[in-house]
């Protein structure tokens, strides 16, 4: 089965890339959206962005997974040690305080503090109805992504510092409380897929957000042991478990945004 890419890699995907031709599997890196005959509805696995897995996935058969929506909202307080709801965002527009808002798996709202709701993206920008995450203002001291595969912390890295990117292997404690998290709630989420954790500055382990594994940076994760998750998270639906039936991205048409800005959440 081959490894679909896009256009303009990044330096994870070009290392995952290595990796899975060492492995023995076939890359093809698209121009374009445009999905050859040979490759349609047949067998392959992905690594893209949430645009263009949008525009692919259906017709290469892939079924890419991803937390709900609203996962992060409903985790209990003790492992994210802030309110957190998921809402319509024509509800944040009445936010009278600062908050950081973001889109709960793309970046098609841009994950920033906001002052107050006035400065998110107008309804002429955006559908009123979209979904948006609106969190309590959190600083992060260290933060961590962690590659979870069938309950299991199977890689991950620490990628800021202070609000910088700084790489690191993965900690001890931020593997511990992956575990830990994956045993209160690893039954919500998708066999496959990508974690943020933090250590806030009040000393406190905390999750960050949930990524689909088949958009996201592996940093100083084992690139082979990351590759085995993103396999799993982005593979032909024909494949698909019932368990994570529940978990498949649905198509969307919205327009992606500016990365967010690492250390407050």
């Amino acid at each position: 089965m081959p490894l679909i890419l896009p256009p303009r890699l990044t330096a994870s995907a070009r290392t995952l890339r290595d990796t899975a031709r060492q492995r023995g599997l076939r890359t093809v890196e698209l121009p374009d959206h445009e999905v050859p005959e040979e490759l349609r509805g047949g067998s392959a696995h992905l690594h893209a962005g949430p645009s263009f897995a949008d525009a692919v996935a259906p017709a290469l058969g892939i079924a890419p997974l991803e937390a709900p929506a609203d996962w992060l909202a409903r985790l209990p307080i003790a492992f994210v040690r802030r309110e957190i709801r998921a809402v319509p965002i024509r509800e944040a527009y009445g936010l009278r305080r600062p908050a950081f808002v973001k889109s709960p798996n793309d970046k098609g709202i841009p994950a920033l503090v906001y002052a107050d709701g006035s400065r998110l993206p107008g309804p002429d920008a955006v559908d009123p109805e979209t979904v948006v995450l609106v969190s309590d203002v959190v600083v992060f001291d260290e933060e961590y992504r962690l590659y979870l595969l069938d309950g299991q912390v199977h890689t991950g890295s620490r990628y800021a510092a202070s609000g910088r990117l700084h790489l690191a292997p993965l900690s001890p404690a931020a593997h511990a409380f992956g575990t830990e998290l994956l045993a209160a709630a690893g039954h919500t989420l998708p066999s496959a897929i990508v974690v943020d954790v933090g250590l806030t500055d009040v000393g406190q382990w905390a999750v960050i957000e949930a990524n689909a594994a088949w958009a996201g940076g592996c940093y100083e994760s084992s690139p082979d042991r990351a590759l085995d998750v993103v396999l799993r998270a982005a593979g032909p639906a024909a494949h698909l478990t019932e368990r994570d039936s529940a978990f498949v991205r649905c198509v969307s048409g919205r327009r992606p945004s500016a990365a967010p800005p690492r250390g407050r959440r």
